[in-house]
Formats: C-alpha cells, sequence, structure tokens
C-alpha cells in the first residue's frame, strides 16, 4: 500500500472514530482534543489548536496539541491580533506562509512564535452559515502553504468540529427545554388542583376559583404556581 492511500486510509478511519464519537453523552472537550491530534498527525503540520467563543464573543483555548501551540495561541488572545483572532472576526480562511512576513500590527504573535520555532500557519473558521463559534489553527515548523488534499482535510476537521460543537450545545438547550417544560406541566397540574380546592372549600364554579388565585397573586405579587401549591399544601386558604 502507497503512502499516499494509507494516510487516506487513516483519514477515514479517523472520521468513522470521529462519527462515532457524536453520541449522546459525549465529551465535547475530548472530541476536540482527538481533532487537533488527528490534525497533527494525519497533515502536513506540526502543531493544531482550537480557538473557541464563549457567550460574549471572546476567544479562549479549548485544545492544542503542545504547551507551544497554546503559547502561540495566548499571545494572540492577549494582543488581540493574529491569523487566528482575524479568521475568527473576518469568518475566512486566513492563511500565512511566512510568519516572520506577518503585518506589523501582529508583532507580537510574529515573534513569539518564531521563538517556538513556527514558520507558518493556516487558520480555518469553524463556521454554520453566518455564525462563526471558533478556529482550527495549524502552525508549522516551516514555511509555505498546505497542499490541496490537507486544505480539504482540514476544512473537514473544522467542520466536524463545528458540528459537534453545535450538536452539544443543541442537546444541552433540548435537556434545558425539557426541563422547563416538565416543570410547566407540574405546575400546572398542581393550578388545577388548587382550583378544585378553591372552588370546594368557597362554593364557586372552577373558573371563579381561578380568578380568585389570580387576583391573590396579584395583589401579593407572587407567582400563580406559587400560590397554587400553597392552597394545596393547606398552607394558604382563599376566601371570596
Amino acid at each position: 500500500m502507497t503512502e499516499q492511500r494509507t494516510k487516506e486510509t487513516r483519514l477515514l478511519q479517523t472520521f468513522a472514530i470521529l462519527a462515532d464519537t457524536l453520541v449522546d453523552g459525549y465529551d465535547v472537550v475530548d472530541l476536540l482534543q482527538l481533532l487537533v491530534d488527528s490534525c497533527a498527525e494525519l497533515l502536513d503540520t506540526t502543531a493544531a489548536a482550537i480557538l473557541l467563543a464563549d457567550g460574549h464573543g471572546e476567544l479562549d483555548v479549548m485544545a492544542s496539541t503542545s504547551e507551544a501551540s497554546h503559547l502561540v495561541e495566548v499571545i494572540q488572545l492577549s494582543a488581540e491580533a493574529g491569523p487566528c483572532v482575524e479568521c475568527f472576526r473576518s469568518g475566512e480562511v486566513v492563511e500565512v506562509p511566512d510568519i516572520a512576513d506577518s503585518p506589523v500590527e501582529w508583532s507580537r504573535f510574529r515573534d513569539r512564535a518564531l521563538e517556538l520555532g513556527f514558520e507558518s500557519v493556516h487558520a480555518l473558521p469553524m463556521r454554520l452559515r453566518d455564525n462563526t463559534i471558533g478556529t482550527l489553527n495549524l502552525l508549522r515548523d516551516r514555511t509555505g502553504t498546505l497542499d490541496e488534499e490537507d486544505r480539504i482535510a482540514a476544512r473537514a476537521f473544522a467542520d466536524v468540529a463545528t458540528i459537534g460543537i453545535l450538536h452539544e450545545r443543541s442537546m444541552r438547550e433540548t435537556a434545558v427545554l425539557a426541563e422547563q417544560l416538565q416543570g410547566a406541566l407540574s405546575s400546572r397540574v398542581v393550578i388545577e388542583q388548587a382550583k378544585g380546592v378553591v372552588a370546594h372549600t368557597n362554593g364557586v364554579t372552577i373558573e371563579q376559583a381561578f380568578e380568585l388565585i389570580r387576583r391573590y397573586a396579584r395583589s401579593h405579587q407572587l407567582g400563580i404556581s406559587k400560590v397554587a401549591a400553597a392552597i394545596v399544601d393547606r398552607s394558604l386558604r382563599l376566601g371570596d
């Protein structure tokens, strides 16, 4: 088997592993670490790192293959300038074939990267439509750019990372929504019970009982569910 064929096989195996990883309960940090490790192992790159934006749009390092690559990312963040930051802001791929030729505003990144032995970088946005959530950053210990096949593979890795993160967020949001829905349903049951109690003790209709509960809740600036719970557990009695 040729070296190219072996690489293609290993890429396919890696994507199969990544697909198996995307199941309920998976750890998104483990997924991202697997991605950057795979980039360093299978692509023509020396180190890899993933930056993610928090709810305020601030970037932070989520996974990296080496302490050196992590330091470069931190330098970019502290200086708020560099190819990975530019990639995130623009939502476009940013390639720097020779870090020594970086713009002057990237000087902190340039100096630290060269000091750590990196000479080129390829930054890819982790993006779904117009929403950029982070960047996948490939650093190399030599000048030049990635070949076309590695570009395609890197793009696929970035897409998998994006899908994995958004899937995890979706599951978390879905779980919260389900919990909220269950809470709402439980509250509704208590309210119905409270209406029955008030109707029975006051000799009124269910509709009138609910109006009594609502009126009490509003006048005391309480939630209807809280008032209903107090009625059901007999700590509150409503009269006409």
